[in-house]
C-alpha cells in the first residue's frame, strides 16, 4: 500500500510524534513512553510515518533512533498554505464585524 504525507498527518498521535521528533531524535522506546497507547500501537504509527518517509529509523548499537525528515512534510505545508489567505481574509472580516458590534454597543451606552 502506497502511503503519503497526508495519511501521515491524518492521525493526532502521528502528529504528536512528528512534533516530538521535530525537537530531537528519540529512540523507539522513548517515543512509546510519551504516549498512553500501547507500544505496538506506537510501533504501528512509527511504521506508517516511516512508510510515508516523514521519519527515518537508524540503528545505533542496540537502539533504534527515530529522526524527522522535514523536507517530506513540504507537500502538506504547500497544500495548507494555499488556504492561508482565505482564512486570513475570513478572520479579518470577523474582526471587523466584532469591532462594529463594539462600536454600536459603546454608542448605545
Amino acid at each position: 500500500m502506497r502511503r503519503d504525507v497526508f495519511q501521515a498527518i491524518a492521525d493526532p498521535v502521528r502528529r504528536d510524534i512528528i512534533t516530538l521528533l521535530a525537537e530531537e531524535p528519540l529512540t523507539v522506546n522513548a517515543v512509546a513512553e510519551k504516549f498512553k497507547v500501547s507500544r505496538p500501537a506506537v510501533s504501528k504509527h512509527l511504521k506508517i510515518l516511516k512508510e510515508c518517509e516523514i521519519i527515518a529509523i537508524r540503528k545505533q548499537g542496540r537502539e533504534r533512533f527515530c529522526e524527522i525528515q522535514p523536507k517530506n512534510l513540504i507537500p502538506a505545508f504547500l497544500w495548507i498554505g494555499q488556504y492561508q489567505k482565505l482564512w486570513e481574509d475570513k478572520l479579518d472580516s470577523f474582526e471587523n464585524y466584532l469591532m462594529q458590534l463594539q462600536t454600536k454597543k459603546t454608542e448605545n451606552e
